[in-house]
């Protein structure tokens, strides 16, 4: 099993401390505050509810989606719905579509960003993380959909894991994927600060959606998570507001880095630099109780996601301060 952040409790384990800012994950600190859920959500079986899907259709722009338990799921799924086939894989970024390519006869290749124009023309199915997780790379969506047409006349794919897109919906893809080839995948956890919930949706072509339904198999969504996540994308005023406050405190983590002399990457939801030392920055981090994403390969360096209020923002100042004065 590959690494994440969000493991407080192996955080705990090591360094003997409970009182942590968790840093480490990306996903908004300010949660969607989840409404009480209907008593028999958990009694009755959790069959699919059209109101959810209508409601992702709207929020996302897509014409068709289908409800996942997370994203991950998808990703674990995809490589089983095509024959052994050549995959390109963007490089850096999250490691789980690498990871599941890499099996079921596939022969997959990690590809850069920059090589990726020339990486259409030589694989069947090309998976771009848009924006990209951890570096915050983006690909505009004219040039994706360029590749998904190149893709899709000769019955490729791509896969694009906007997991990380919902403070830029204009660089979406999702509204073009009633074209066969183009899959788009979209993650309630991140923006709506709802991970615990296992959900998220892939938007594509229906003949795709319902071969990956009938593998992914019946009541994968649970009752409680779906009228969770149907609240959630209705309710435009906290969508909106939500959006400003993230760009703006995305706006002060990029600041604050730039003070201590860290020039970064990244999103409203998270920063990331190729830190020269960064085996000792998380060690440093930790020390001072807060937990950060460490990547020891790809993306060698840290990143940060924000912290969950001023009390946070004053623990991660003073940290900086100390490893500024090393």
């Amino acid at each position: 099993m590959l690494e994440h952040g969000g493991n407080l409790r192996d955080a705990a384990k090591r360094f003997g401390r409970d009182d942590w800012v968790d840093l480490s994950t990306g996903i908004n600190p300010r949660w969607y505050p989840a409404p009480q859920v209907a008593g028999n959500a958990w009694h009755r079986l959790p069959e699919p509810d059209p109101a959810l899907v209508a409601a992702a259709e709207a929020f996302y722009g897509a014409p068709q989606m289908l409800p996942v338990a997370g994203t991950q799921a998808a990703i674990q799924a995809l490589p089983r719905l095509r024959a052994p086939s050549r995959i390109a894989v963007s490089a850096p970024s999250y490691a789980e579509h690498a990871h599941h390519w890499a099996g079921h006869g596939h022969t997959m290749t990690p590809t850069p960003y920059d090589e990726l124009p020339a990486a259409v023309a030589q694989h069947d199915v090309v998976v771009v993380v848009n924006p990209n997780n951890p570096t915050g790379a983006v690909v505009p969506a004219a040039q994706l959909l360029e590749w998904a047409d190149q893709l899709a006349a000769r019955g490729g794919w791509l896969v694009v894991d906007e997991a990380f897109g919902d403070t830029a919906q204009e660089n979406s893809v999702a509204p073009h994927t009633a074209r066969p080839g183009l899959i788009v995948l979209r993650s309630v956890g991140k923006f709506f600060g709802l991970a615990g919930i296992r959900l998220g949706f892939v938007a594509a072509h229906a003949d795709l959606l319902r071969d990956l339904a009938d593998l992914l198999g019946p009541w994968t969504i649970s009752g409680p998570a779906q009228q969770i996540a149907h609240a959630a994308l209705s309710d435009k005023a906290w969508q909106v507001a939500t959006r400003e406050e993230l760009h703006a405190s995305g706006e002060r983590l990029r600041a604050l880095l730039a003070a201590h002399g860290i020039q970064s990457s990244g999103t409203p939801l998270f920063q990331w630099w190729a830190e020269p030392q960064p085996e000792a920055f998380w060690q440093h981090m930790a020390e001072c109780g807060i937990w950060v994403r460490l990547f020891t390969h790809a993306a060698r360096g840290i990143r940060l996601g924000l912290p969950p209020d001023e009390a946070g923002w004053q623990r991660l100042h003073a940290a900086l301060n100390e490893w500024s004065k090393r």
